[in-house]
């Protein structure tokens, strides 16, 4: 397949967008006024209304100035070939969540993917995205949406709208969906083809993972929460809860089914408490707690728990990275990555098809960052310049 041509445009046009953004929302808030001051002949009234026509004319200046996009080629893979996307956060409420590829054979990444294909911002704060039936799915946290690509080329598919603050995404089958939300009580229920809400799910408590094992869903309550909620995704009913230590954080699944949950513990001065962080295994047969590993240190939080290809050993950032066997009774001790020059650690996955471990540096989570990627025996294959605040990897 030969690689398309993109739209880039660059910072001065960013200016010109952004500005007609803002601009427009004053018109907007300038109209609201008025139209409350409509029996009015007020001095406020006449000078809005100067005001508001001084903007257009900016707004049209600005329009005229905006130079023709320059064609930028990036390189799509072909099907056969293998990637990683990286879904980079960007700054709370600054609407620069973005994109990233990582082409593995080629080792190069292409950044800003969504907008330089699709000619739209992507939005505010990137949590997560899902690959499904050849379309990607992308959780924007913020600004209550999920925005849906084409998986090859990128190319914009349409938006599902209607949500709090989504987290993650679980695919039942081709009509039926389950998104997570850190702000309601309530699971959505979606169509992933047709791009609607069909219906909610209240499970008593907010949402933000899932783990499934057939039609049983296991979704953790993590911001100021300590449950592991159950869902039945045939008659889409919430089961029960599982009682686990402050703030379960992120969930895996071994090869015998057992759940392992990672809690963080909270932090110092929080409302619902602050204890040791906790890594917990539950046998799904029972939803018995059957171990409980805690870290000694309270001021740790462990995130990202993953599992690797076989399924036996555990992954997660408790600020080095570290790696257990499932049939470890004991946390371990030594890093096998150790962040040095001030690197910080943010977020953490298992290339399960290519045996390759990713993590990211955002830095002083303001700038760009970085994503390191290893072997799963620990020597680093590539260093990958990518967005701000790169959060989560999809394979």
């Amino acid at each position: 397949m030969n690689p398309p041509s993109l739209l880039f445009k660059g910072g001065f046009d960013f200016i010109v967008v952004a500005a007609n953004f803002i601009f427009s929302r004053i018109i907007n808030n300038i109209n609201i006024v008025i139209a409350i001051c409509l029996e009015c002949n007020s001095p406020l009234k006449r000078g809005l209304g100067r005001l508001k026509a001084i903007l257009i004319l900016i707004s049209i200046f600005l329009l005229s100035c905006e130079k023709k996009p320059v064609q930028q080629n990036i390189n799509i893979p072909d099907q056969s070939e293998q990637g990683v996307f990286i879904i980079n956060e960007g700054n709370f409420t600054f609407g620069n969540a973005s994109l990233s590829y990582y082409d593995i054979n080629r080792d190069s990444v292409e950044n800003n993917i969504f907008y330089r294909v699709n000619d739209i911002p992507l939005g505010d704060v990137a949590q997560s995205m899902k690959i499904y039936n050849g379309l990607a799915y992308i959780i924007i946290n913020n600004s209550g949406i999920i925005q849906v690509i084409d998986a090859k080329t990128f190319e914009y598919k349409g938006k599902i709208t209607g949500f709090s603050s989504p987290r993650d995404i679980c695919f039942i089958d081709n009509s039926k969906a389950y998104i997570s939300d850190l702000y309601s009580n309530t699971i959505s229920v979606i169509n992933p083809t047709t791009f609607e809400i069909t219906s909610s799910i209240n499970i008593k408590h907010t949402s933000e993972n899932f783990v499934q094992i057939d039609n049983k869903i296991y979704t953790n309550s993590w911001s100021f929460g300590n449950t592991i909620n159950i869902i039945d995704a045939a008659t889409n009913t919430y089961q029960n809860s599982i009682i686990v230590g402050i703030q379960p954080r992120s969930m895996a699944l071994d090869k015998n089914n057992n759940l392992w949950v990672l809690t963080d513990g909270g932090f110092a001065g929080s409302t619902y408490g602050n204890e040791n962080a906790k890594l917990h295994k539950i046998n799904t047969s029972t939803n018995i707690i059957e171990q409980t590993l805690e870290f000694t240190d309270i001021n740790l939080s462990p995130s990202d728990l993953c599992m690797n290809k076989t399924k036996d050993t555990l992954f997660y950032i408790a600020n080095n990275v570290y790696k257990m066997s499932i049939n470890s009774k004991e946390l371990p001790t030594q890093a096998i990555i150790t962040k040095e020059n001030n690197k910080t650690f943010y977020s953490l996955n298992i290339d399960k098809n290519n045996y390759r471990i990713y993590v990211s540096d955002c830095k002083d989570y303001t700038q760009s960052g970085d994503v390191y990627v290893y072997s799963v025996s620990g020597p680093l294959i590539s260093k990958l310049a990518v967005g701000i605040n790169p959060g989560n990897f999809c394979f």
